[in-house]
């Protein structure tokens, strides 16, 4: 029987330390999500395909470095590994400063951000790998669950705070003041790790990264398809308020963030409980619902729960569907397991944003939302399947 951790607990109160070394660090992801598309088409009058790409272009280079990732966590343990992306993120930061310098042509000043937003898809690959083992081997694997959910919470709970407080400091400060604030928290966050006791790596033989993919496709594809709905409202719900003469752009990410930590709070031990597949069906519907809720929204405040829906139901897909993967890999391979689960959600993000920026170019904002909702359908379809083959495996 798999017991709740305590606050007594020396290892959990590790992991909420890094969970909250997370919080402050991913805020320098979480500020510019409805801020880079904002900058790229007001301040250097781009249109949406360009601001789409700026904003997917992170996540899509975590899809080319996940495996180097879950490789460096598994050979040099998941401390090392969130350190060296804690300190890209600071790197980034620095890139996307110097992209704004006003004597820039646009033309370089856009190619210096996409570049630093390919360094941030890094450091956040590194550094959000290097956590979930780091954080896994302090727990044990039976508790992958929780460690998963704990983990979403520091990472979107930056997104609660982040989206208001990026639109408040873009207002505030500009783009570049901006920037300057994304360079220190991640700095902040790796001085909160610094002390923690590290987790020795496991020994033993390596496979392919593609063969471990072959074990754990079904599940990622499911958190693939739920992250299609939160890149659409990530990337355009300001965009989206905008249009419609709407105030208040920022609550979206705040509502979205705070259904998604409330369930990861109340939440977060029901895969290790009753299964990762139920959990993720129910949650597939429910951001199925927010999704098209937002599609159709004649007013402001059906959008805002449109978003928190949406919150609710992106929250516990990932740590239940990656507490199935944990389940299909030795130890040893852990890291490079979690990096290619996560591979297809970040796939999901690079892809949607600057898909769905062609789409609201020709169709307006509003439709994205609709793909979202159809993505999160198909995804309940898959998770069904997928819990299908668990309860009676060929």
């Amino acid at each position: 029987m798999i017991t709740e951790p305590t606050r007594f607990d020396p290892a959990y109160r590790y992991v909420l330390v890094l969970t909250g070394a997370l919080f402050l660090s991913y805020l320098s992801v979480a500020m510019s999500l409805p801020t880079v598309p904002i900058h790229v088409v007001h301040d250097m009058g781009l249109n949406n395909s360009f601001g789409g790409l700026a904003v997917g272009i992170a996540f899509l280079s975590t899809i080319v470095t996940r495996s180097r990732a879950g490789a460096s966590a598994d050979r040099l343990g998941g401390k090392i590994c969130m350190q060296r992306g804690l300190v890209i993120y600071a790197g980034a930061g620095v890139i996307c400063l110097v992209s704004t310098l006003p004597q820039l042509p646009v033309t370089g000043a856009y190619v210096l951000l996409i570049l630093g937003r390919l360094l941030l898809g890094l450091g956040e690959s590194l550094g959000m790998v290097g956590m979930v083992s780091w954080a896994i081997g302090l727990m044990g694997p039976a508790r992958s669950g929780k460690v998963i959910a704990l983990v979403g919470m520091g990472m979107y709970g930056s997104f609660a705070a982040g989206g208001p407080l990026g639109l408040a400091l873009l207002d505030y400060a500009g783009f570049a003041g901006l920037m300057a604030v994304c360079i220190l928290l991640p700095l902040v966050g790796l001085l909160v790790i610094h002390g923690l006791p590290a987790v020795q790596p496991h020994a033993g033989p390596r496979e392919s990264f593609w063969k471990i993919i072959g074990r754990i496709w079904r599940p990622g594809l499911v958190v693939g398809l739920q992250g299609i709905g939160f890149a659409a409202l990530g990337a355009f719900f300001s965009l989206y308020f905008l249009s419609r003469g709407w105030a208040y752009a920022g609550l979206g990410l705040t509502c979205f963030g705070t259904g998604f930590v409330a369930m990861r709070l109340f939440c977060g031990h029901l895969p290790d409980r009753i299964g990762g597949t139920p959990v993720a069906m129910a949650s597939l519907a429910i951001e199925a619902a927010g999704q098209y809720l937002l599609w159709l929204s004649p007013i402001p405040e059906l959008a805002f729960l449109g978003a928190l829906f949406t919150g609710i139901g992106c929250s516990m897909v990932f740590p239940a569907m990656g507490s199935e993967v944990v389940k299909q890999v030795p130890p040893h391979l852990r890291g490079t397991a979690v990096g290619g689960f996560a591979a297809f959600q970040d796939l999901a993000y690079g892809a949607t944003a600057p898909v769905v920026g062609l789409l609201a170019d020709r169709s307006g904002y509003a439709s994205v939302f609709l793909i979202g909702g159809v993505a999160a359908t198909l995804g309940l379809w898959v998770a069904f399947q997928a819990h299908r083959l668990i309860r009676h495996p060929a």
